[in-house]
């Protein structure tokens, strides 16, 4: 069952007088449950296409279903209401430096009225779901960069969303940590059914924790599929890079391993 159903989304930025289509068009649908990958390289249009799900981007035409709601055709209240089922991971934390660890993540409560007894309970469930119990009166500052991340995981989890977009959000993270957050990642999927979009430029990323994903380029999804098959047998130039950029790499780390 498809839980996103994206048809001819168009976005075009204008500045100075110029315009610089960024998406073209995009056609996707992301089911259910699962965690969705796109790939793409910078420039691609892939942060666009996660901003316009939610509507945080206006866009020129096309239409974005999420769990058979038209994102588009909704008016303020009701867009915020809907935004309270769509949480969103960021490559820079976006994390208040003046509040704690418990602020943080109560913060979306918060700006959603919810009663202070409701907040308490569930910060301190959604803290212990990532792993932050102990760091609650902590302020971001004294975090490690991948503590910083569950902050923020916890923060786009606290409204109980259905659906979580992760836009590179383990982009700025040494590779130890980007093991233990995609692992987090797919841990709170298996755990709570909750649909993941993950758009990224890793490979890693993609193939340890997605089954199915589409590559974008230009503002055009050019090959969607599962993972196995895009990387075993790309059938775009886009594709094929990712392909052979992941060969070439684990050539080197089977290499260095052996001491080579």
């Amino acid at each position: 069952m498809s839980y996103i159903e994206i048809k001819n989304l168009k976005k075009t930025f204008r500045t100075r007088g110029k315009e610089n289509d960024v998406l073209k068009g995009i056609d996707l649908e992301v089911r259910e449950g699962e965690i969705f990958g796109i790939i793409g390289f910078s420039g691609a249009g892939k942060s666009t296409l996660a901003r316009c799900i939610n509507r945080l981007e206006v866009c020129d035409s096309g239409t974005v279903k999420v769990g058979g709601v038209d994102i588009l055709a909704l008016n303020k209240s009701e867009l915020l209401k809907e935004r309270r089922k769509i949480g969103m991971v960021f490559q820079n934390f976006n994390l208040f430096d003046s509040r704690t660890v418990y602020k943080n993540i109560a913060y979306p409560l918060e700006i959603a009225h919810f009663p202070k007894s409701k907040i308490k309970e569930r910060v301190l469930e959604t803290a212990e779901l990532v792993g932050l119990s102990d760091k609650l009166d902590a302020y971001p500052g004294g975090l490690s960069g991948g503590q910083k991340q569950r902050v923020g995981i916890a923060r786009a989890l606290v409204n109980k969303p259905e659906l979580l977009i992760s836009d590179e959000a383990t982009s700025a993270l040494d590779p130890q940590t980007t093991i233990q957050i995609l692992d987090l990642l797919k841990e709170i999927n298996q755990k709570s059914g909750i649909t993941i979009l993950m758009i990224t430029h890793e490979l890693d990323a993609i193939r340890y924790s997605c089954n199915r994903m589409a590559v974008l380029e230009g503002g055009k999804i050019i090959e969607k599929g599962t993972v196995a098959d895009i990387f075993n047998n790309p059938q775009s130039r886009t594709g094929e890079l990712f392909a052979k950029v992941f060969t070439e790499f684990q050539s080197i780390s089977l290499t260095e391993g052996a001491g080579i």
